[in-house]
C-alpha cells in the first residue's frame, strides 16, 4: 500500500496517505499499534539467507498462542503441548524459528532448550539449514550419542535430530533430562508424534513440552490422541491460504493414457498420439515405438504416459521457467520413465532415488527389477561420489538451473521439498491420506508467474468411475472442511473460457468496422479501457493457456471454436504489442510473459506476435524514426511520437522540473485537440514533432546565454523562475540575477558534495543553509519580497535536481 509510518505528537502514526478499502485501513490501522509494530520489529521480523522477513498474521498469532497455551501446567507440573497444523506452503518453518525466538527472549523461562525433531534426514536438514540461515546457533545431533550428549549438556540450546536418534538414547546411550524448560517441536507431527516413537521421546525428556507442526489436516482416528497431548493449539486451514495468496491454488485433470494401452490396439493408440504430426515426424516415432510388440503391457503403458508427458510438457511449459516433478511407482520404473523421456528428446530429466537395498513406493524388495536400479546406483556413486553429493547436485540443478526441466521421484521430495518453479505433479502412482496431500502440495508454493500447481493424475487417485475429481471419498480419513478446496478440476476454469471471451469482445463494442484494426488503436487511446483490455486479455489468454493444456477440453470443444480462441488469440495479443508502443505504455507483463509467450508459440505460431521488448526512446534518434516509418497512417505516427516524448519527459522530469513539465502541458494540450477533432491528423503530426524536437534538443526556453555550457545550473534557473514567476515584469533583466543565483546554487552544491551525500542529512543541511543564505543576500540586492516558502521550495526542488543529476 506504500505507507510511511513515523512519529507524530510523540506517537507511532502512519504519516502518508493510505489507499484501499476500509478493510485495509482497518487493518494497518491495527498493525500500527505502537505495542504490536515494536513487538513485531522485536520478535517477528528474521534474515533468512540475507533475505529480511516479516511474520504473516497467521505466523504471529500462532505464536502468540502457543506461548500463552506453554505457561499453562497439568497436574504434574508439566506444560501444555499440543498439535499445530498450518497448511503446507505456509511457512512453518519460519513459524518453528520464530517460536523459538520468543522462546529464547521470555524471561519466564530459564535455562531454555528446544530440541527439533523430524523423521527423515532431508527435513532435519532443511529445519537445520532454515535455523542457520536466520542467525540461530543450533547443533544438529546425527548420531544417538550425540543426541544424549547434547541433551544432557547444557551448552547446546538449540538442537536438531530425527526421531531415530531417540532409539539409541533410550538404548545404549541411556539417557534422561527431567527439566521442564525442555521443548520439543516435531515437525510433520502427524507421523510420529502419536505412537510408540512419542513414547519413546517421552522417556528421555519425561517432563519436556510437546508441540507438533504438521502442514496436512489431521485425520479422524487421531483427534482423540491428539487431545491428549495438549488438543490442537491453532489451524491455518488450506482454503484460508489460498484466499490469503499464501499459497497459489491447486487444478486437477485425470489423464487417461492407460486405458488407450490396455483396452485398444497400440497401434490404434499410435493413431491418435501422431494426429498432429507430419508424416516424417510420424515415420520417426514409429521407429521409437519399433520394439512395442516386444513389451509387455506395463513397459507399453509407461511408454505412453512418458509421451504423454513430453509433448505436455514441451507444448504448455517449455522455455517458461516453470518445472515438473514425476511420481513413479517404483525405482525401476522410475529408470523406465527415464529411458522413454530421453529417447522421446522432448524434454531433460533426471532421476532421484536412494539406493537398491532401500525400499521405495509400492516395489517388493524380492523382486527380480533390481539389476537395473543397482547398475544405475553404481554408476551414479561413481559420478558423484556419495549419495549426499549425488541428491544436493541434483536438487541444486532442479531448483536454480535450466535442466532438468523435469525430477522423476519415488519417496523422496515428497515431503519438507520448497521448489518455487515446481509447478506439474505427473502423479502416476497411487498415493493415499498425509501422503498424497504432502504430494500435491510441492506445487503449491508462489513464484512469479505462478498463479496454479498442476496435478495431473494417471493413475485415477482422486476420481471415481466417470472420471471426475471426487476429492471425499478418496480422502475419507480427513474432515471434508479440512480439505475443502485443496484442489480444483480443470474443467471448473475450462468452462469460464466462453464468458472471459465474449467479456474481452465486450471491452470493443463501440467499433464499427471488426476489420479496421486503426479503429481498435484509437479507442484503446483512453488510458482506462486500456488497463481493461489489458486485464481482460490477460484473463482470456491465461484461461486459453488451462484449457488448451487439457485433454478433455480438446476433445470436447468443436474443431470452429477452437480455432475462433486461436485466431482471436494472435490478433488481441498483436493489438495489445501496437498499442503498448503506440501509446508508449509502461506495464509489467514481465511475470506472466513467459506463459503468454509460450502460449502463443504452441498454438499460434513462432514469431506470429512479436515480443514485448523495452520501448525505443526518442533519444536513440535513428531507431525511433525507423519504428515511426514503419506505422501506417499519420494519426498512429503522431500518437506514437506523442506519448513516446511524454514517457520521455515523465522519465525525465526530476531532471528538470521547470523545463519538462512546460511540454508536458504543451503535448497533453496537443493530444486533447487531435482527440476532440479541433485539429487535423497533419496538424497533430506537426505540433507533436515540434515539441519532441524542443525535448531532444532543448530549445524553446529562453535560457540566458550565460548558462548555455551549465547544464544543471539550466534546471535550477527553471526552478527559481518558476517559483519567483509573480515578480517577472516580461523583461530581460529579470532572467540575469536568476541565472547569477543559479550559478551560485551550483557552485555550492558542488562545493558540498561528498559520496554517498544524497544519504548524508548533515550535508544535505549544510548545503541548505548556504542556498539559505545566498537566497537572502539575493532578496535584499534584487528587492524582492521573497518569502520562507518560495525559499523553502527553491531549496528542495534544486536539491531534488541534484540528487538525480549530481548524485
Amino acid at each position: 500500500l506504500g505507507i510511511t509510518v513515523g512519529m507524530r505528537d510523540g506517537a507511532l502514526t502512519v504519516i502518508s496517505p493510505i489507499e484501499g478499502t476500509p478493510a485495509d485501513k482497518a487493518g494497518l490501522k491495527e498493525l500500527c499499534r505502537p505495542e504490536r509494530l515494536l513487538k513485531l520489529a522485536y520478535k517477528f521480523i528474521l534474515f533468512d539467507a540475507g533475505v529480511k522477513k516479516i511474520a504473516r498474521y497467521q505466523q504471529y498469532f500462532c505464536v502468540k498462542k502457543i506461548m500463552e497455551h506453554i505457561r499453562l501446567r497439568d497436574r504434574d507440573g508439566r506444560r501444555r503441548g499440543g498439535v499445530v497444523w498450518h497448511t503446507q506452503g505456509s511457512g512453518k518453518s519460519l513459524t518453528m524459528v520464530m517460536l523459538a525466538k520468543s522462546i529464547a527472549i521470555c524471561s519466564e523461562i530459564p535455562d531454555y532448550k528446544i530440541v527439533l525433531v523430524t523423521d527423515r534426514v532431508a527435513l532435519d536438514d532443511q529445519i537445520y539449514t532454515t535455523f542457520h540461515h536466520c542467525g540461530k546457533e543450533v547443533e544438529q545431533a546425527k548420531t544417538g550419542r550425540e543426541l544424549s550428549d547434547m541433551l544432557k549438556g547444557n551448552k547446546q540450546r538449540i538442537i536438531t535430530t530425527i526421531i531415530d536418534k531417540f532409539e539409541a538414547a533410550v538404548g545404549r546411550h541411556a539417557v534422561r533430562n527431567d527439566d521442564p524448560n525442555i521443548f520439543v517441536l516435531v515437525d510433520e507431527g502427524h507421523r510420529g508424534q502419536y505412537g510408540p516413537r512419542h513414547a519413546k521421546m517421552r522417556r528421555v525428556l519425561p517432563n519436556a513440552c510437546y508441540i507438533g507442526f504438521t502442514g496436512t489436516p489431521v485425520m479422524k482416528r487421531d483427534r482423540n490422541t491428539v487431545e491428549k497431548f495438549g488438543g490442537l493449539i491453532d489451524t491455518y486451514t488450506i482454503d484460508r491460504a489460498v484466499a490469503d495468496k499464501a499459497v497459489v491454488p491447486l487444478l486437477y485433470e485425470g489423464r487417461h493414457v492407460d486405458q488407450y494401452v490396455n483396452s485398444q490396439d497400440i497401434d490404434t493408440w499410435f493413431e491418435r498420439i501422431t494426429a498432429d504430426l507430419s508424416k516424417e515426424q510420424a515415420v520417426d516415432l514409429k521407429k521409437k515405438f519399433s520394439t512395442t510388440d516386444q513389451l509387455n503391457k506395463a513397459a507399453q503403458k509407461v511408454m505412453a504416459i512418458a509421451w504423454d508427458i513430453s509433448v505436455h510438457y514441451r507444448d504448455n511449459w517449455q522455455g517458461t521457467g516453470f518445472k515438473g516433478q514425476l511420481v513413479a511407482q517404483d525405482k525401476a520404473t522410475a529408470l523406465t520413465y527415464k529411458k522413454y523421456l530421453d529417447g522421446f528428446g522432448m524434454v531433460s530429466s533426471e532421476v532421484l532415488i536412494s539406493g537398491p537395498d532401500e525400499r521405495e513406493g509400492e516395489e517388493d524388495l524380492y523382486k527380480e527389477n533390481k539389476l537395473a536400479v543397482q547398475r544405475f546406483w553404481k554408476e551414479t556413486i561413481s559420478k558423484y561420489g556419495s549419495e549426499r553429493e549425488y541428491n544436493k547436485q541434483v536438487i541444486n540443478a532442479f531448483k536454480n538451473a535450466q535442466h532438468p526441466e523435469i525430477i522423476i521421484v519415488v519417496d523422496k521430495l515428497l515431503v519438507g521439498f520448497d521448489a518455487p518453479h515446481n509447478t506439474i505433479l505427473y502423479l502416476t502412482r497411487k498415493l493415499k491420506d498425509h501422503t498424497l496431500l504432502q504430494a500435491i502440495a510441492r506445487v503449491n508454493r508462489l513464484c512469479d508467474g505462478k498463479e496454479f500447481g498442476y496435478i495431473l493424475d494417471y493413475r485415477g487417485v482422486l476420481e471415481n468411475l466417470d472420471h471426475a475429481l471426487d476429492l471425499y471419498s478418496s480422502l475419507s480419513e480427513f474432515d471434508a472442511r479440512d480439505i475443502k478446496d485443496i484442489l480444483t478440476d480443470v474443467s471448473v476454469v475450462t468452462r469460464t473460457l466462453p464468458q472471459k471471451h465474449s467479456i474481452l469482445w465486450d471491452t470493443f463494442k463501440e467499433v464499427r468496422n471488426r476489420q479496421d484494426e486503426e479503429e481498435y488503436e484509437l479507442l484503446l487511446s483512453d488510458e482506462e479501457l486500456r488497463a481493461k483490455f489489458y486485464e481482460r486479455l490477460s484473463a482470456f489468454s491465461k484461461t486459453l493457456a488451462i484449457a488448451l493444456s487439457s485433454v478433455k477440453f480438446l476433445e470436447e470443444t468443436e474443431p470452429e471454436k477452437l480455432s475462433r480462441y486461436r485466431t482471436d488469440l494472435k490478433f488481441f495479443s498483436k493489438l495489445r504489442t501496437a498499442v503498448r508502443r503506440r501509446y508508449a505504455e509502461v506495464v509489467d507483463f514481465g511475470e506472466y510473459e513467459p506463459k503468454i509467450q509460450k502460449l502463443l508459440d504452441t498454438h499460434v505460431g513462432t514469431g506470429e506476435v512479436e515480443r514485448i521488448t523495452p520501448l525505443v526512446n526518442i533519444f536513440d534518434k535513428d531507431a525511433f524514426a525507423r519504428e515511426v516509418e514503419k506505422l501506417p497512417n499519420v494519426t498512429a505516427k503522431a500518437d506514437t511520437i506523442a506519448h513516446r516524448t511524454a514517457r520521455t519527459i515523465h522519465d525525465r522530469m526530476q531532471e528538470d522540473p521547470a523545463f519538462y513539465k512546460r511540454f508536458s502541458e504543451l503535448l497533453k494540450a496537443a493530444i486533447a485537440a487531435f482527440r476532440e477533432e479541433r485539429i487535423k491528423a497533419n496538424e497533430y503530426l506537426k505540433k507533436v514533432t515540434e515539441i519532441m524536437n524542443a525535448v531532444l534538443n532543448r530549445t524553446g526556453d529562453h535560457i540566458p546565454d550565460r548558462l548555455q555550457s551549465h547544464d544543471v545550473a539550466k534546471a535550477y534557473f527553471g526552478s527559481i523562475k518558476e517559483t519567483l514567476a509573480r515578480f517577472d515584469r516580461g523583461d530581460d533583466g529579470f532572467d540575469d540575477p536568476l541565472a547569477d543565483a543559479a550559478l551560485a546554487i551550483d557552485e555550492v552544491i558542488e562545493r558540498n558534495r561528498i559520496v554517498n551525500w544524497t544519504k548524508d542529512i548533515d550535508t544535505q543541511n549544510r548545503m541548505r543553509n548556504e542556498i539559505e543564505d545566498l537566497l537572502f543576500a539575493f532578496k535584499d540586492k534584487e528587492g524582492i519580497e521573497i518569502t520562507f516558502e518560495d525559499m523553502d521550495a527553491i531549496m528542495e526542488q534544486c536539491l531534488d535536481v541534484a540528487r538525480v543529476r549530481r548524485p
